[in-house]
């Protein structure tokens, strides 16, 4: 065989070589794609099926305008998925915004939370983060003062993060539970509550393990009981900020970053967590 033949020949087979590669890629990557496909597709079902248990016969306006849910497209940790919401009513609504459900379609526990807004609130912005256990949905679900319920959505790629192994070991995480960090925090507005304007938002977090009970002990390979934060209050003076019921869709150590109407009075956070414990912390003004 001449070598110009034999050079023909191996140039043939690097081709087909490298044709099965490509057509192997697009089998797989048209698997994926619709494996993708129909688990987002199943998560519908879910939250149909989902619905009448958290909000009964109510409706829900779906992609709602009013409500706004930013959230990954793929996690980068399940366990702290972060998110943030904002619900703003258009200009002459008299309405106002009273309440503000976050649910995760797939988890064990899908009501991650449900905030009640305090004063008349036109205009609300939330942050916080979240475990997602698989591939779903994540809604927000806005209640406005006259009953009626307005809802957005992003699918998040996310597994395992309900069950994610906590961050601390149980003896260091139980030694600072409940330790508070609040803050003021705002462009150029950093401290307390006197220099809030318009703009700010209160930051909290409550050092808490948040267990799922989904999670095994390394040590022991039990699983570790759920114990998380179920409530918190948050009051400026004697006015109510927000209260939350939360569940075991909160992340470990939650933070809470919200928007609410300076007045310069003492903020006061009462919390507390599914074991009986209790929380307080407080930002006062300067002087």
């Amino acid at each position: 065989m001449s070598r110009t033949t034999a050079h023909t020949g191996s140039t043939r087979h690097t081709m087909r070589h490298r044709l099965r590669l490509v057509l192997a890629v697009l089998f797989f990557s048209a698997l994926t794609f619709s494996a993708a496909g129909a688990q987002e597709a199943g998560s519908e079902e879910t939250w149909n099926a989902l619905k009448p248990d958290v909000f009964g016969e109510r409706p829900i306006e779906a992609a709602s305008p009013l409500v706004r849910l930013d959230a990954p497209t793929r996690a980068e940790d399940a366990a702290m998925v972060p998110i943030s919401i904002e619900v703003a009513l258009p200009e002459g609504d008299s309405r106002t915004v009273k309440k503000l459900t976050l649910i995760v379609d797939e988890n064990p526990a899908p009501v991650a939370a449900t905030f009640t807004f305090g004063g008349a609130r036109h205009d609300v912005t939330l942050g916080t983060r979240l475990r997602v256990n698989s591939y779903s949905y994540v809604r927000a679900i806005a209640e406005l003062s006259d009953g009626g319920l307005y809802m957005t959505e992003r699918f998040v790629k996310a597994s395992g993060g309900c069950s994610a192994p906590a961050m601390k070991d149980e003896e260091n995480a139980l030694k600072n539970i409940g330790q508070m960090k609040l803050r003021v925090v705002g462009p150029g507005k950093e401290g307390d509550a006197t220099k809030a304007n318009r703009f700010s938002q209160l930051q909290l977090m409550i050092r808490h393990p948040n267990y799922s009970g989904l999670q095994m002990d390394q040590v022991t390979r039990l699983y570790i009981p759920a114990k998380f934060v179920d409530s918190i209050e948050v009051k400026q003076g004697d006015e109510l900020v927000f209260s939350m019921v939360g569940g075991i869709s909160l992340s470990e150590d939650p933070a809470i970053r919200f928007s609410y109407e300076p007045s310069g009075k003492e903020i006061h956070v009462d919390a507390g967590d599914t074991d009986g414990r209790t929380f307080k912390g407080d930002l006062k003004p300067a002087g």
